[in-house]
């Protein structure tokens, strides 16, 4: 199986190939950088070209290919603060590409498999980034795969036990506390509208996650790893969520993040004290580097 993950941030193509077993046999990225800056009908040229290069991908491997079921990308919308990133995905043409795929394919004769998008991203980015060491991007494009398979994808087994460990969500409940607090005092300095907004949004995120870990945090041990009253997740998906939640934003203290091999420690030998230890030395050497390039003019 050719599995494929489309992003929009970096603009590229990220693919996997899986064997019947699951395996990961090896990986790669396709960029879609030339699209930028480009009017409708060069756009159209260079998806055509990216999607042949797909097919003949494909057809090497001897693959069929697995792609997300998307109906639409939300590009966000004028006044969201996220100016940026809305410019980007003003760029990313996702339905675009898939049709072409298909399409070629088709005419080929590979066969293309569709699969639901929930959560392959927090999936490959908790249980595979950390193990072999790859892209989010590739980890989703490996995910993807295995759910064409029909493979499920059990939470590993380290994960688990740390969600019945109360030190653990206490500790991740008082980190999200503190980076409330450290966004609301920069909210209350923005004086820029559109860019509040976007602020506010973080922070309303921020008190849905502390509710999620508060509810983990007040069930008694063999509940956690149960569906929460008042969450719309079903037991698999949710458990994803609340690992996303403590695991990547209260202990690497990151909302957006790309590199989690901090997590390998976790996933192997349960050790997120080691990993929270670290982190602060990280977040230290940070600090001190910003104080010093201001200091001495360095950027």
């Amino acid at each position: 199986m050719l599995s494929l993950d489309l992003n929009a941030s970096p603009l590229h193509i990220a693919y996997a190939q899986v064997d019947k077993k699951g395996n990961l046999n090896s990986f790669g990225e396709i960029t879609l950088s030339e699209i930028i800056n480009k009017d409708r009908n060069q756009i159209k040229q260079i998806l055509w070209e990216k999607a042949h290069q797909i097919i003949e991908l494909a057809k090497e491997k001897g693959k069929a290919i697995a792609i997300e079921k998307l109906n639409r990308v939300n590009k966000g919308q004028r006044g969201d603060g996220k100016g940026k990133l809305r410019k980007r995905l003003h760029h990313w043409i996702y339905k675009g590409l898939t049709d072409k795929i298909k399409a070629l394919a088709r005419r080929e004769g590979i066969e293309v498999a569709e699969v639901a998008p929930a959560y392959t991203s927090v999936i490959g980015e908790l249980k595979y980034c950390p193990i072999y060491n790859i892209t989010k991007d590739i980890a989703g494009a490996y995910v993807i795969g295995r759910r064409a398979l029909g493979l499920k994808e059990k939470i590993p087994k380290n994960y688990k036990e740390i969600l019945q460990d109360k030190e653990f969500l206490t500790y991740s409940l008082e980190r999200l506390k503190d980076m409330y607090e450290e966004i609301k005092a920069r909210y209350d300095k923005e004086t820029n509208k559109y860019k509040r907004k976007a602020i506010k949004r973080e922070l309303l995120s921020i008190r849905k996650w502390s509710i999620l870990i508060s509810q983990s945090l007040k069930s008694e041990p063999e509940r956690v790893l149960e569906p929460l009253e008042g969450t719309s997740f079903g037991t698999h998906y949710h458990l994803w969520q609340v690992l996303k939640v403590a695991l990547v934003i209260s202990l690497l203290g990151k909302l957006f993040i790309r590199d989690f091999s901090l997590l390998r420690r976790v996933v192997i030998s349960k050790d997120w004290k080691g990993v929270a230890s670290q982190v602060s030395s990280l977040s230290a050497w940070a600090g001190v580097q910003s104080v010093v390039n201001q200091r001495f003019g360095i950027f």
